[in-house]
């Protein structure tokens, strides 16, 4: 079976082509032209042959499925169903503000913390996402923009407020903010990536430690009135 591209992380990808005695420069070129230049076709310039043959035959490039696109007239908020290739389906949302976008990513199939205001936690639990799906969802709504609003394709903020506890799925939801983060890649800022999380405190010690840069908004809700939620 393959190994996703959009599961490694820049270190993980050298890690590969070293382990494989292949030149590690193809690390910089593919990471800038699938992520940098959003390019959905296989790269071939500036690689050795060598390389292309391993990448041909080890290495998967394909992204979830859109499934389906609502938009909506008032605000021009779309929301994409994305199919995964067992046939979950998870949303993602683009959030337009001051001719930029906010995308909002999932991170689970369903969730585990079943909140008693969020529909997603009444579902369960199906499974966690892989990192190439959470990336996946911000590529394929990328060069979704490229194609049908042509020169709005800007998404500078992204918040993990979609399906899913973000930080329950720690590992997928770090190595996607380490390749968002990649100056080889998106180069998206630290600043510009929120994770939201209903308080899963094994998550909240790995993010102090591992990706404190990254903000964090906490939902909060009360325990006297069930109506009373705020996020801060």
């Amino acid at each position: 079976m393959k190994q996703s591209f959009y599961d490694l992380n820049y270190a993980d990808l050298e890690m590969l082509l070293q382990q494989n005695t292949l030149n590690h420069s193809a690390a910089s070129v593919l990471f800038n032209w699938h992520y940098k230049k959003k390019e959905n076709t296989p790269c071939t310039d500036k690689i050795a042959k060598g390389s292309l043959v391993f990448f041909q035959d080890n290495i998967d490039f394909s992204l979830p499925e859109i499934d389906t696109v609502q938009e909506s007239t008032k605000d021009r908020t779309v929301k994409f169903l994305f199919k995964l290739k067992d046939h979950y389906k998870v949303e993602t949302v683009l959030i337009p503000f001051h001719n930029k976008y906010s995308i909002c990513l999932s991170s689970q199939v369903g969730c585990a913390m079943n909140c008693s205001f969020c529909f997603t936690g009444k579902q369960g639990l199906k499974r966690n996402l892989t990192t190439s799906e959470i990336v996946g969802q911000f590529l394929q709504a990328w060069r979704w923009l490229a194609t049908n609003r042509s020169g709005e394709e800007r998404i500078l903020n992204i918040v993990f407020m979609g399906q899913g506890e973000p930080l329950h799925n720690f590992d997928a939801v770090k190595k996607a903010c380490e390749i968002f983060l990649s100056q080889h890649g998106t180069s998206i800022g630290v600043q510009k990536i929120t994770i939201s999380t209903a308080g899963y405190i094994p998550g909240l010690a790995r993010w102090s430690q591992e990706i404190p840069g990254v903000n964090l908004a906490l939902s909060l809700h009360s325990i006297v009135d069930p109506e009373i939620r705020t996020i801060v």
